[in-house]
Parts: C-alpha cells; structure tokens; sequence
C-alpha cells in the first residue's frame, strides 16, 4: 500500500522524471535554466524525503502505546534546533547562487550575433522584422497574415508568422510592443520576457536543436490574446540563408509590384 500510494502521488503530480515536467531546452539558455530546475527539483525531493522520514519517525517513536500513557515529552534541543537553522540557510544561500550565475548566463548578449530580428507584438499579432548581426535591414518582415477571428489554428498554420532561426548561431532579439504588454514565451527555449510599451527588451538565442517549436504571448492582452501565436523554425545555417535570400526577393517582387 504504501508503494502503491507513492507511485500514485507520482502520476498525479505529473512527475516524469528525469526531466520533472521541463523541456530540455533547444537553446543554450534553455538547457542552462533546465540544469538549474533539475537541480532544485532534486534538491527539493532530497529535503522532502529527510522530512517525511522525521514526520513518520516521530509518529512511530513517539505515539501513545497505552491509553493512561503520555509520550515522553521534552522542551528543546539547542543541537537539534542548531541544524535545522543553518542547513536551510546554507540550501537557500546555495539556490541563491546558482540563481545568479544561471539568470546572468541567460540574460548576456553577444556583442557579434549571427542575427538580429526585431520582434513587435501587437494586438493581436507578430511581427518579425530581420537584420544582420550589424543591424542593417535584410529587407525581410515575417507578421501575421490575417486579422484575428478566434481561428483556433495550430501555431504551425500559415495565418500565423515563422520565426525561423540558424542553427548553431546566436540570435539577438529585440522586443517592443506599441500598445499593451504582451509576452514572447516559447516552451521549447524555457524561456519567456514581456514586450513592454516604451522599453524594447534585449535578449539572445543560442540555438542548438533543429526543429519546429510552439510559441505564444503569455501575458493576457485583449479580447484576441488567445490567436497571438507564432512559430519557431531552427534549421541549418545553409537553410537559413536559402531561406532568407527566397524572402528577399519575394518581398522585394511584391513590393515593387504595389
């Protein structure tokens, strides 16, 4: 029974170690945040174990064994209370310091980025707008292709923008909104970062898997918020500048042709 009931707290808490219900991170930054909740979530399972040991061996130890019988009783222990001061001092001071060396290696940008898009998010939509790693226009702008109508598509639809990414290569990505907060938030990366009204925030992606990954805003913003999603395609650096180089001159026709 008790094997039972452990396995079932399991399941029910959707506990799938070893990733403990995390991606592992298709960018640099990811997999750094992932090793960083892998690490509390052990750590956490760790403290959880050593206090349901003292829970349960208290309840043992120390229960009435006769109904005229009172348990031994005592006011305090100064070792006892010693120990269960400092260790969760030195836990927490530990957290503390692999919180700032992880937060500082996700939120430092290259000063030579492969890339640099400027993402715009708007109500209800994305704009996706390419430069290069030195900021000058590639003359490629990925948005939303029609006005919101609770379409409820996949993000993999084309009415939806493709942010489509190098791998191996260090993006910088620019984030502004003109009106309410929105937030970029992609489940794959680990990473999410609002886009503010008058503050753009700068970040990168350090890609590292190939693939297509689901994004979406996660900052409720409106009566549409719910169609604010995008794509994320992470292909081969050749690919990429295939890719770019057909949006260029498809932009470039269609703007002549208007």
């Amino acid at each position: 029974m008790p094997l039972f009931l452990l396995g079932g707290a399991l399941v029910l808490g959707g506990c799938n170690a070893p990733t403990f219900g995390a991606f592992r991170g298709a960018t640099v930054q990811g997999k750094d945040e992932f090793k960083l909740w892998v690490g509390m979530v052990i750590a956490g399972i760790i403290v959880a174990i050593i206090v349901w040991a003292l829970i349960f061996w208290s309840i043992v130890r120390y229960r009435r064994r006769r109904s005229d019988e009172i348990p031994r009783q005592f006011h305090s222990s100064l070792l006892l209370e010693i120990v269960y001061t400092a260790v969760p001092i030195v836990i927490v001071g530990f957290i503390f310091y692999f919180t700032v060396v992880t937060e500082n290696e996700v939120d430092a940008v290259s000063t030579h980025p492969a890339e640099t898009i400027h993402a715009v998010a708007y109500r209800w939509g994305w704009r996706f707008i390419y430069q290069d790693g030195n900021g000058r226009s590639q003359g490629v702008i990925v948005q939303t292709g029609a006005e919101p109508a609770l379409l409820a598509q996949s993000p993999n639809s084309p009415l939806y923008p493709r942010l489509v990414l190098p791998d191996h290569s260090t993006v910088r990505i620019v984030l502004t909104s003109p009106d309410v907060v929105h937030e970029l938030y992609v489940p794959a990366f680990n990473f999410g970062r609002n886009a503010l009204p008058g503050h753009p925030n700068v970040f990168d992606f350090t890609t590292t898997t190939t693939g297509i990954f689901q994004g979406h805003c996660a900052e409720y913003c409106g009566l549409y918020h719910a169609e604010m999603l995008f794509s994320v395609k992470v292909e081969a650096a050749s690919q990429f500048q295939q890719w770019l180089t057909a949006q260029q001159s498809s932009q470039a026709q269609s703007g002549a042709a208007s």
